[in-house]
């Protein structure tokens, strides 16, 4: 499977975006963990960055390596141009700040009580018939409910918006058929955000409607509204969603940790980082080097692109103690699944909220339960599951 170049930098012959890497692609990046620090992979053109101390490095270094580079294909680089996903400094830091105001914590704080109750409300529901499907009635239905009402976006519209993440993220790969296949669902997002939604489409009160009255403040310019919303979207939708369902899933494999989270409540924090840390949304960042870097030992040439591992780094036994152990004792609050820098995540509040939510409400009202059969949807991005299928709710 690999073999060592003449300048002993390690190579492999995996592509980071087969189906079978993304069917399981933390076991795949744990190989080239222990391969090296940096991996060569002339399948993508890419050079992977997989362990703890460098990754977090490489994110803290935006001037070095470039978010202009964050898909892997040019295509999606260049729509994206202009996002704060895709900017480095100084054009980052305005953007930033109008993606995050109404997403930081003190935003979140206000909302906190109302996110925690309706997801009260629908953990307990959901419990109560004794088997469901917590991918598509719980882990997205939830999140789907928060970030629409959040926006505002009301109708038909809301149910698009699943599709649309999914295909938007897919283009953060490589143009395979994945990507490409999602193209006409990109262009109806992209055309709804960018063209077609008014304040007026929106609920009063919510903070796609603030974006239309700063605009028309002079705060922001108008095209920024539909970029901000599309920023929202995809902030506050695939990767909590895939995070919630690995929640489920983890707890029904550990019912020790979930029996221990059940007799202490403070734990929910934790528990969430450990499973972000454990079973990363996203596995893979893409990053450009804007100069020629050197990476413990191996020269990464100008102009390359990068995939920072994020999953391999955070199984990192070099940071890590027993990193293959779901332990909701740890707290891993520096675990690389929101990012890190500038860059990280711009809705983890809202995500943080959304699964303590849904957490700590299982823990409250079930017992146990058990995961009878799941089933991964492939994204180029993101690591999902299509379907969590729930059985033999106890209720407690």
């Amino acid at each position: 499977m690999t073999h060592a170049t003449a300048t002993a930098v390690p190579t492999t012959d995996l592509d980071l975006f087969s189906d079978e890497v993304l069917g399981n692609p933390t076991t795949y990046h744990n190989q080239l963990r222990e391969q090296g620090t940096v991996v060569h992979v002339p399948a993508n053109d890419v050079w992977a960055i997989t362990r703890y101390d460098q990754v977090r490095d490489a994110l803290g270094d935006p001037l070095t390596f470039s978010s202009t580079k964050v898909a892997f294909n040019d295509t999606s680089n260049g729509y994206l141009r202009g996002t704060s996903l895709a900017s480095d400094p100084p054009q980052h830091g305005p953007l930033r700040a109008a993606l995050s105001e109404n997403l930081n914590n003190r935003a979140m704080r206000k909302m906190k009580d109302d996110i925690f109750a309706k997801g009260d409300v629908l953990v307990r529901e959901l419990a109560a018939t004794g088997e469901f499907d917590g991918m598509t009635e719980l882990a997205e239905a939830f999140p789907v409910s928060i970030v629409m009402d959040l926006i505002g976006i009301q109708g038909e519209i809301r149910e698009k918006m699943l599709p649309w993440g999914e295909a938007a993220f897919n283009m953060l790969g490589p143009l395979n058929e994945r990507a490409t296949s999602g193209l006409p669902l990109v262009g109806e997002l992209v055309e709804w955000t960018h063209h077609t939604v008014k304040a007026d489409d929106l609920l009063e009160g919510s903070i796609g409607r603030a974006l239309f009255a700063a605009a028309e403040r002079g705060d922001i310019p108008h095209e920024a509204c539909g970029m901000i919303i599309h920023q929202y979207i995809a902030a506050g939708l695939d990767t909590t969603i895939t995070s919630i369902g690995n929640a489920l899933e983890l707890f029904a494999a550990h019912p020790d940790q979930f029996e221990l989270l059940r007799s202490d409540l403070s734990l929910v924090p934790a528990a969430f980082m450990e499973v972000l840390r454990l079973r990363t949304p996203a596995p893979v960042l893409g990053r450009g080097t804007t100069r020629d870097v050197e990476v413990d030992g191996t020269t990464i040439p100008a102009g390359a692109q990068v995939a920072l591992l994020l999953d391999a780094g955070n199984l990192d036994p070099r940071h890590y103690d027993n990193p293959e152990v779901f332990d909701i004792r740890r707290n891993p609050v520096d675990n690389l699944g929101f990012g890190y820098g500038i860059h990280g995540c711009a809705g983890q509040a809202l995500a943080r909220l959304e699964a303590q939510a849904v957490i700590k409400a299982l823990a409250t009202h079930v017992e146990s339960y058990t995961v009878a059969r799941t089933e991964r949807r492939l994204n180029n991005f993101t690591h999902p599951f299509s379907s969590i299928e729930i059985t033999d709710v106890v209720l407690a």
